[in-house]
């Protein structure tokens, strides 16, 4: 059983506040995944837990005792780091070994314990081999391996897949998806890539700017974003953010017309429409409806499609068009339908989102 709270958690480096009060409940079995862009405290807050890094102000409680003076070592959780951080001196059986002697456990139950481990991850094959020998998925389970075999409370996962090929970085998601289930244990992931954390997680947590934005399953983050910001990071591709003027239910953008949104909620005269490729779509050659707009370029990725368009404004947006060869040239002008049940209504000052 391992359940975590954070409570009022900042970090300072120096004169930089990294943190800036983080409170989050991790249930016990939950994989939780960080997700957030570059600089926003994600890694940090790993760092934290893990014990890597002192806490400035706040609380960690792991399992209803508090971390603060806890060395890492005591603390009942493993890390694999974003480099594998294995011994280049050691074979795939010491490296998995070397955490699970340190706990003082018996030489026979240090094998068993790899035993079990290395037939969950496939690295049956591989123990007499040293990390120059392998590749760089099998360095990833390695690595993994060797948080396992020390069965702790907690696994902390810090960007895993981020030095592996798309091919590969698929694969091995899936093989953590199902080592999660097998395990049953808690798990924390992070990542920039919201595509993993879509796939993997039982809850997101969004940060930026060392703060949390948004704490929701994959579904509850895509389909009702607290803000601008999470919706626009959740999805690709991305959602396309609207600056519109009101008049009645009626909304305007500069340059390109205005749209009736008869089911709009009350809001300010100045909003911002979020709206994803599948709100959106091109009008019929001759309509008179949606909003006039410029057509750039289609992609044709196989069983999808997506079309670029720029607005009077210059804002692009992106919509999902036919797989079918668009007819549209660059240059040409095309009109832009949006469905009125899926739009997104955000403050333009402040990006919160009128439906929450």
């Amino acid at each position: 059983m391992a359940q975590l709270s954070l409570r009022g958690v900042r970090k300072n480096f120096k004169n930089t506040e990294v943190l800036r009060g983080i409170d989050l409940e991790i249930h016990d079995r939950e994989l939780v995944v960080f997700v957030g862009p570059s600089g926003c405290g994600k890694s940090t807050l790993l760092r934290l837990i893990a014990g890597l890094d002192t806490i400035t102000e706040g609380e960690f409680i792991l399992n209803g005792k508090s971390m603060l003076n806890v060395p890492p070592s005591k603390r009942d959780i493993a890390m694999v780091f974003q480099s594998y951080a294995l011994y280049p001196h050691m074979n795939v059986y010491d490296n998995m070994a070397f955490g699970a002697k340190l706990m003082g456990l018996s030489k026979d139950e240090v094998q068993k314990r790899i035993a079990e481990t290395a037939e969950t991850l496939q690295l049956q094959a591989l123990l007499e081999r040293k990390p120059r020998e392998l590749s760089g998925g099998q360095r990833q389970r390695v690595a993994i391996g060797r948080a396992l075999v020390r069965k702790p409370a907690v696994f902390l996962l810090d960007e895993p897949l981020s030095n592996l090929d798309a091919a590969l970085r698929s694969e091995v998601r899936l093989e953590i998806a199902k080592l999660h289930n097998n395990i049953g244990g808690t798990m924390i992931y992070v990542t920039h890539d919201q595509v993993e954390a879509m796939t993997l997680a039982d809850r997101i947590v969004v940060l930026r700017d060392g703060v949390i934005e948004q704490v929701g399953t994959p579904r509850e983050l895509y389909e009702t974003p607290a803000n601008a910001f999470v919706g626009t990071f959740i999805g690709s591709p991305r959602m396309s953010l609207l600056k519109t003027t009101r008049e009645g239910n009626r909304f305007g953008v500069e340059g390109s017309g205005s749209v009736l949104l008869p089911d709009a909620p009350e809001t300010g005269a100045e909003v911002t429409l979020g709206i994803r490729p599948d709100a959106m779509s091109l009008a019929p050659e001759g309509s008179e409806e949606g909003f006039e707009a410029e057509f750039e370029y289609a992609e044709y990725l196989g069983n999808d499609a997506y079309v670029y368009a720029r607005l009077g404004n210059g804002t692009r947006v992106s919509l999902q068009g036919d797989t079918k060869l668009s007819p549209h040239r660059p240059g040409d002008k095309v009109r832009l339908l949006v469905d009125p049940a899926e739009i997104h209504y955000f403050d333009s000052e402040t990006g919160r989102s009128f439906r929450q």
